[in-house]
């Protein structure tokens, strides 16, 4: 499976964004140590803005850079002028949105793709294809697309609108037509809340690609969390290919760069998530971190914070002794535990022992 990260695209479109030129290649930057096999870094034809950080990225990034383009020939020279790795045609492909944002039929659609995919090969550049909305399109009139082109097909659900069982069933249907899943792509959008949960279901059918944004930043709800999603494979023993131990920093990056901020309780890469102070969990935790914990934070680059304070118990207490190699009396320990919660905010593993050392 490959990841397609789009946050550098999906970002910009969110409402009050404009994210200067070299904040958006800081970015893209900060995403390379990841080892992502796709960064889709803009749309060129819609300004100066997208083709400068698309041809600079293409130029710097290890990995391949991603332009989109409609299916027309002014946006496919754009992409082309922008020097992007691949060029990604998109067409609509539902009935809402053949008569609303093409006007016209689906075979019109297709004819345009293949015309917009002939010129990017001509141009030296790999051609991938997007159908919009495909998943609200019966997959009787999706399928056909896989024979008839030969670059990759990404499924976009455009409006975020279709369930994990139903994208599953939907994938399981196309596969009985005669399409095989390690020629699909996928695009989700979190509108229902169940982005990350429909690339995680895909990934385990084998679908060829997966788009995924940082923290999902994007239009609307946004996409899938790529911490997320890849956090949540590995720790399933599915290989992402990416550098685990550069995800959290990349992804902290991504967000400082874009002046981003991070929430304390995101999953994955917020400080609340990887930070325990409840007396049951730190005192168990001292012995063996996994006992509260789905992962280690530190495979992917993060850091466990146990913390000592007004919720600490009597058994944490003596952890903290033994970590000083002291034994503690029960004075002892009460007057830690009155230490502790007589600070006006809880302290981390290191002060919490050299407090115990002290008393």
């Amino acid at each position: 499976m490959r990841i397609c990260d789009v946050t550098l695209r999906e970002a910009a479109q969110m409402p009050g964004r404009e994210y200067t030129v070299e904040q958006t290649i800081a970015a893209g930057r900060a995403l390379d140590g990841l080892s992502l096999p796709l960064v889709q870094a803009g749309f060129p034809a819609t300004g100066e803005h997208d083709a400068a950080v698309t041809r600079r990225l293409a130029a710097t990034l290890d990995s391949d850079v991603v332009a989109i383009a409609r299916a027309r020939a002014d946006d496919v020279d754009a992409a082309l002028d922008a020097e992007a790795d691949v060029v990604e045609v998109f067409v609509p492909v539902s009935d809402r949105q053949l008569d609303a944002v093409l006007g016209g039929s689906r075979d019109e659609a297709f004819e345009t793709a293949r015309r917009a995919i002939d010129r990017v090969r001509e141009g030296g550049a790999r051609a991938h294809l997007t159908l919009m909305d495909a998943f609200r399109t019966d997959a009787d009139d999706v399928a056909p697309a896989f024979e008839w082109f030969d670059a990759p097909i990404t499924l976009a659900d455009t409006v975020g609108a279709r369930t994990p069982s139903f994208v599953a069933g939907y994938l399981r249907t196309l596969a009985g037509l005669g399409v095989p899943l390690d020629r699909v792509g996928v695009h989700f959008h979190d509108d229902l809340g169940v982005a990350t949960a429909n690339a995680l279901v895909t990934a385990r059918l084998g679908v060829d690609r997966v788009d995924m944004s940082v923290a999902s930043l994007g239009e609307r709800a946004g996409n899938p969390a790529l911490e997320e999603v890849v956090v949540a494979l590995e720790a399933d023993r599915h290989e992402t290919g990416l550098a685990r131990d550069q995800l959290i920093p990349a992804c902290r990056g991504v967000l400082d760069a874009l002046d981003e901020p991070v929430d304390p309780r995101a999953p994955v890469i917020g400080k609340a998530v990887t930070s325990h102070e409840s007396g049951l969990h730190t005192a168990a935790m001292l012995e063996d971190p996994a006992t509260f914990e789905p992962y280690d934070p530190e495979t992917f680059g993060g850091e466990r914070h146990l913390l000592f304070g007004a919720h600490t118990g009597r058994e944490a207490a003596e952890r903290l002794f033994e970590r000083a190699d002291r034994k503690p009396s029960e004075e002892l320990i009460d007057a830690l535990l009155e230490r502790l919660a007589d600070a006006e905010e809880p302290v981390e593993l290191e002060q919490a022992v050299a407090m115990a050392d002290e008393m």
